[in-house]
């Protein structure tokens, strides 16, 4: 992942705050963990599940190495993991299991567990070989039951409060929204929109959402319409997502992404390395200090 340097326009209002341990910000994931989840994702072999456990696994694991200095991992940002399926409720594993909101020098510290996985690293002669690396775990992979978007966000609403309450002159929350099925719980727009009004001095909290699909199909990247968008559901999606902020969009366009003004913060059947992508700008900063 590229350095979390400063991609936000310095000239506007708004989303500008310095990020430092004296003034941190708070990551929302929430994690669709519905029995759907189980199918594949975007006609491969790959289960939607276990695709997006593995997407913020890496996140996690990379945020910790950028914030990481001679000391340790600074507190740069807070980490809230939130699943919902069988039950809404925090999705971290191991010894993190059961918290709202985390410290990233404690996630860093703290994954429920270490796999072997295998990597591709260059030769020294043009090629590639397979190595084996140490990948933490920290959210598994898990699918059951039904979709109730809506009390995710409502308990989105209730963490990100809490935080601005206790913050509130950070750079704004931002809230991830990892899901490929029809809320189960009633129209999710209400609580997506209550999630959206809440606001630092340096602006509203930033609502993205993902929407990944079982069907091999174009992927859609920060649209600023809906047309192209091929289903009710998706274009609820789109209209529940916050704008993207200027410095995010530069972003987007140097990794080759077409984002312009209007452009929201929503994503349609990615795949793997467009899961990562997403989260990657939805997760850029202002300066780390």
């Amino acid at each position: 992942m590229p350095g979390l340097d400063s991609l936000i326009n310095k000239g506007s209002s708004m989303y500008s705050a310095e990020i430092s341990r004296a003034n941190p910000t708070c990551f929302v994931f929430l994690i669709d963990q519905s029995a759907s989840m189980l199918d594949s994702i975007g006609g491969t072999a790959q289960r939607k599940c276990d695709v997006v456990a593995d997407a913020l696994n890496r996140l996690l694991s990379e945020l910790a190495i950028k914030c990481a200095k001679e000391e340790g991992v600074r507190d740069y940002f807070h980490v809230s993991v939130i699943g919902y399926g069988a039950s809404v409720g925090p999705a971290l594993s191991g010894q993190l299991a059961g918290r709202d909101v985390v410290p990233l020098s404690e996630v860093a510290a703290a994954p429920a567990r270490l796999e072997t996985r295998m990597k591709k690293i260059p030769d020294g002669a043009g090629g590639l070989i397979d190595q084996e690396v140490k990948f933490p775990i920290w959210v598994d992979s898990v699918a059951n039951n039904g979709t109730p978007m809506s009390g995710a966000l409502t308990r989105a609403h209730g963490i990100v409060s809490s935080w601005l309450a206790a913050h509130p002159d950070c750079f704004p929350p931002v809230i991830l929204n990892l899901t490929d099925g029809e809320s189960t719980d009633g129209d999710p727009s209400p609580a997506a929109s209550s999630v959206r009004d809440l606001t630092s001095t340096d602006g509203p909290a930033l609502l993205f959402n993902l929407h990944v699909t079982d069907t091999a199909t174009t992927p859609i990247v920060f649209p600023d319409s809906e047309l192209s968008l091929p289903s009710d559901y998706a274009r609820s999606l789109f209209r529940n997502s916050s704008m993207l902020p200027v410095g995010m969009q530069s972003y987007a366009r140097q990794q080759g992404i077409p984002a312009q003004e209007g452009s929201r913060g929503f994503v349609f059947n990615s795949d793997m390395s467009a899961i990562v992508q997403f989260l990657d700008i939805g997760t850029r900063a202002s300066d780390l200090r």
